[in-house]
């Protein structure tokens, strides 16, 4: 699936940052761990740089999985259409760095939580118009909650990328069929 490099790159981060609460472990551990997430994908605008900063993002992640929890597309409209009631969304073009046209929705000024939820929720948006709800998935492995954003051209995504899990399960696949031809 082809999607604008700002909705693709808005799909991933916000796939990541609901990851960062994932396989029972935090992430986000601290500020400098939010640093690393700022910079990794490349947010732009203000940064207060606090522990209630770091607060605010944490609690976004709740929000934004259950678009992936979302029983349909209404659904997940209701939880799309909140986070830009919340966030004010504004959406506006700009380029910067090496990034082309794409879309901001906040101002640069406006709190960090709101700059992520916003953006998230317009690159979901698309998602949702151009009917690919499916494409957002949860980890296929039994003992991982992870999510994923299945880019691939046959949506044939089922691992994230965060627990090596689609090489555990293809170790554990591989020594089931050497069990088995032992017999």
């Amino acid at each position: 699936m082809y999607f604008a490099h700002d909705t693709d790159f808005a799909l991933r981060s916000a796939t990541a940052l609901v990851n960062t609460s994932a396989r029972g472990r935090e992430r986000l551990v601290d500020v400098a761990g939010l640093d690393e997430f700022f910079v990794e994908f490349e947010w732009t605008g203000l940064r207060e740089r606090t522990d209630a900063e770091l607060e605010a993002v944490r609690s976004l992640r709740p929000l934004l999985r259950s678009v992936w929890e979302a029983a349909d597309a209404e659904a997940a409209v209701e939880v799309v259409n909140d986070l830009l009631r919340r966030t004010n969304a504004r959406p506006w073009l700009t380029r910067h760095g090496t990034w082309d046209w794409h879309l901001h929705v906040t101002e640069s000024a406006d709190p960090l939580v709101d700059r992520m939820g916003a953006e998230a929720a317009m690159a979901f948006a698309d998602v949702i118009r151009v009917g690919d709800l499916d494409r957002l998935k949860f980890c296929a492995a039994p003992d991982c909650d992870a999510v994923l954003i299945d880019l691939s051209r046959n949506r044939s995504r089922l691992f994230c990328d965060i627990g090596n899990c689609g090489n555990k399960a293809n170790v554990a696949a591989y020594r089931a069929r050497k069990a088995r031809a032992a017999q």
